[in-house]
């Protein structure tokens, strides 16, 4: 497919078929995903795939009852084929820019960095991740981490890792309920571009 194609098609896809997925190759795409920049090459960003089995434990760690009982989705993402988490370890950033050709930078000290490029890093690998995954004829939807790091992290075993976000993956079903944030206003991608010349 070119990548025009792939760019185009690519939508968070939140309902899958159940179809079991190649994990070798999943485990492949997810490795390349990690060609992703990192700051100073410091290779701080960590994936982690869950199997099929784990998806549902995956949920139950990343939600609550509230959300189990009225998510319009939950059906859907179970029968995601696995669910991959993209982490990172700041400390490596720091550890990185200490060194004698980034120490002028200041950035040794995590406080200094105006944005954290240990996220920033890991949002490249996982947006990797889901335009290889569309390539693939897979979906994925990104799984924010706006709370319950603790119990993903305990699942996954990632000990000092922050985790940025988890895509589902899986063979999209193309029945996805429609996300209420499609019918709100926006400005329209040309209206975001400025141009200076």
């Amino acid at each position: 497919m070119e990548f025009d194609d792939v760019w185009r098609r690519r939508r968070m896809r939140r309902s899958f078929t159940g179809e079991p997925l190649d994990l070798d190759r999943l485990e492949h795409l997810v490795e390349e995903s990690l060609r992703a920049p990192t700051a100073g090459n410091c290779g701080g960003v960590r994936a982690t795939i869950l199997g099929p089995r784990l998806v549902s434990t995956f949920i139950l760690a990343a939600t609550d009852e509230g959300w189990r009982a009225h998510s319009r989705r939950r059906e859907g993402l179970e029968r995601a084929g696995a669910v991959v988490i993209y982490s990172s370890r700041p400390e490596d950033y720091a550890a990185r820019y200490r060194e004698a050709d980034k120490a002028r930078s200041d950035l040794g000290d995590l406080a200094n960095w105006p944005v954290p490029y240990w996220h920033t890093d890991a949002a490249m690998a996982a947006l990797g991740c889901v335009l290889l995954c569309e390539n693939e004829g897979w979906g994925a939807a990104l799984w924010g981490a706006f709370r319950h790091h603790a119990d993903i992290a305990t699942l996954a075993g990632l000990g000092d890792e922050d985790i940025f976000a988890s895509l589902f993956i899986g063979v999209p079903d193309f029945r996805d309920p429609p996300s209420r944030s499609l019918s709100r206003p926006t400005p329209s991608r040309a209206e975001r571009v400025r141009r200076r010349e």
